[in-house]
């Protein structure tokens, strides 16, 4: 189903509103369910324990798995560093543990690799973005780490609305993307409320959003993805959409899921939402509840000019695939804590069109699925 939204107002970087424009929005409201199986997939060594599995990324050359996760924690029990970036061929064998003791390790976000096997780490915690070589070494750094000797240094606050955003910095990163031109684009990401744009040599070149609800505004960018024709898919999870935009930042449509689910459907975790009228929305303060709201992004490669987009939501916990349009064409899964199930998808590597690894939170895992459509 397709709505028009006539005359919104698209917020960019700038202090003053964009002109008004059309935007469409797409909703779909109806779906078949796609069988799958899923099952365990990496073979940790003795003495190594997975925790939050926040990202997972695949090399399509040699179909290397790489897994950033919150298991390795260091520190007090309240504000502990967690982050570690493991590495498995593709059969699930443990390969290398890639920047151990880095001093942007703080608290794991998403892995992603760019398409030249460069492996870039996002760091919520630390609020830096850090490229790695295939070798493993840190070639770039963006964002800095707040100074441990500051005598301000504490977890970042939430104001709402948020502080004024600063060049080359970040608040909350959660993920990186790259257009066909090799420029980077990061979801910066739950204070900050934008999309920050860089170039391939490491420059800044502008960045676009600020908090709210109006198109072109975010609550929590969670996830980002490119496509072959370089737009740009925002997850804006608080808001219970994806945004799509061109490279410099003009949106160009909303898609929203509602797709039904059964309402006793329950939560991996927390109290179960409070339905509005239209069976969509959530009581104030369960945002991370809402169906629909999109965690985890992964775009497929082109093939024979086909991608897909999969969107993960965390209630009622499905994975959705959608054509490029927007249009949803099927989900899979629900919350638990069993095989096929999911405790907060944070992130899905999607190699091929039915080949998915997705990384839980709750439940400390990453599953293989394989879809049968």
């Amino acid at each position: 189903m397709k709505a028009i939204l006539a005359s919104a107002a698209l917020l960019l970087a700038a202090p003053s509103l964009a002109a008004a424009q059309e935007v469409e929005t797409v909703r779909s409201t109806a779906a078949p369910e796609i069988a799958f199986d899923g099952a365990d997939f990496l073979q940790l060594p003795k003495d190594m324990y997975l925790g939050e599995v926040a990202g997972v990324a695949v090399n399509p050359k040699d179909g290397h798995v790489f897994v950033f996760q919150r298991g390795n924690t260091n520190g007090p029990a309240y504000g502990a560093a967690a982050a570690q970036m493991l590495e498995f061929d593709k059969a699930g064998r443990f390969v290398r543990e890639i920047g151990k003791g880095l001093y942007a390790w703080s608290y794991a976000h998403n892995v992603r690799l760019d398409p030249e096997g460069n492996i870039w780490a996002v760091d919520k915690g630390s609020d830096m973005v850090v490229k790695f070589n295939p070798a493993g070494r840190v070639t770039m750094v963006y964002g800095r780490k707040p100074e441990a000797s500051d005598e301000t240094a504490h977890p970042l606050e939430h104001p709402k609305p948020p502080l004024p955003a600063v060049d080359g910095q970040f608040r909350q990163v959660t993920d990186i993307a790259w257009d066909s031109q090799g420029n980077g684009y990061i979801s910066d990401g739950y204070i900050n409320s934008r999309v920050a744009k860089v170039s391939k040599d490491g420059r800044w070149l502008k960045s676009w959003g600020s908090y709210g609800t109006a198109p072109g505004q975010f609550d929590t960018l969670h996830s980002i993805a490119i496509d072959a024709k370089d737009r740009v898919f925002v997850a804006d999870r608080g808001n219970r959409r994806i945004q799509v935009f061109d490279t410099e930042g003009k949106l160009l449509k909303i898609i929203q899921i509602n797709i039904p689910y059964p309402r006793e459907s329950m939560p991996a975790i927390g109290n179960k939402p409070n339905p509005g009228p239209d069976g969509f929305d959530s009581a104030p303060g369960a945002k991370l509840q809402f169906p629909g709201a999109p965690w985890a992004l992964c775009i497929t490669p082109a093939v024979a000019g086909r991608q897909v987009l999969y969107v993960a939501d965390a209630y009622p916990g499905r994975i959705y695939k959608l054509d490029m349009d927007g249009k949803v064409l099927g989900w899979l899964g629900q919350s638990g804590k069993q095989w096929k199930q999911f405790g907060w998808i944070h992130e899905i590597a999607c190699p091929t069109e039915n080949e998915l690894y997705v990384g839980e939170l709750l439940n400390w895992r990453l599953q293989k699925l394989s879809l049968r459509p």
